[in-house]
């Protein structure tokens, strides 16, 4: 029977390794706090689901995907799943400077054999990407994230990123300096949040 994770369908399979993906952040979050240790009783909805919801807002098949700042691997290895049913040919990459994390994204990689690779390195030492999507989950503000984007992007990429309630004023920020054209979507998970898709950046001056 078909079920739905964040809007996405998944089969058993699927779900099985999504299931798989939270035991081991719940397990690995005792040693390296992958997530804060408040928020494990709401893993499923407040990190699972709110990662999967950016996989269904995406503007079309993508051939490759970067997602920075992986951490415990919100949204990166949730999309790598999701991907592995539903776009299998998609190269994904996650870039996580933490290097605790990156043993524990390369762990859960290889067991469930999902098709991305992890880059232990600070994002802006990596070379540009030139990536279809960029990700990118409670990691820093629009204005200070826009030149990681226009790196990492292809002239006809998408930003995804996942924006609290002050969304409204990051934009207005980010306005003054960098041109952007952008499409925002509810939230699953929380009312105040949105989900931005940002696409044709450019720095202003």
């Amino acid at each position: 029977m078909p079920q739905e994770v964040g809007g996405v369908d998944v089969s058993r399979e699927t779900l099985d390794r999504l299931i798989h993906f939270s035991n081991a952040v719940e397990k690995w979050t005792k040693k390296i706090n992958l997530i804060a240790p408040g928020t494990i009783h709401t893993l499923w909805e407040r990190h699972v689901i709110d990662s999967a919801q950016i996989f269904a807002i995406i503007p079309n098949k993508p051939r490759q995907w970067l997602d920075i700042g992986s951490g415990g691997g919100f949204p990166g290895l949730v999309i790598a799943i999701l991907a592995k049913q539903h776009m299998p040919s998609m190269k994904i990459t996650l870039i996580e400077s933490d290097q605790r994390k990156t043993v524990f994204l390369r762990s859960v990689a290889r067991d469930l054999d999902l098709p991305c690779s992890v880059i232990a390195q600070r994002i802006e030492k990596v070379p540009a990407i030139n990536a279809d999507i960029v990700s990118a989950r409670a990691l820093t503000s629009l204005l200070t994230i826009m030149p990681l984007l226009h790196r990492h992007l292809e002239p006809d990429g998408t930003a995804l990123l996942h924006k609290g309630k002050r969304y409204r004023d990051e934009i207005a920020v980010a306005s003054k300096s960098w041109s952007f054209d952008l499409e925002d979507h509810p939230s699953l998970t929380d009312p105040d949040a949105r989900l931005l898709a940002i696409h044709g950046i450019s720095p202003i001056g």
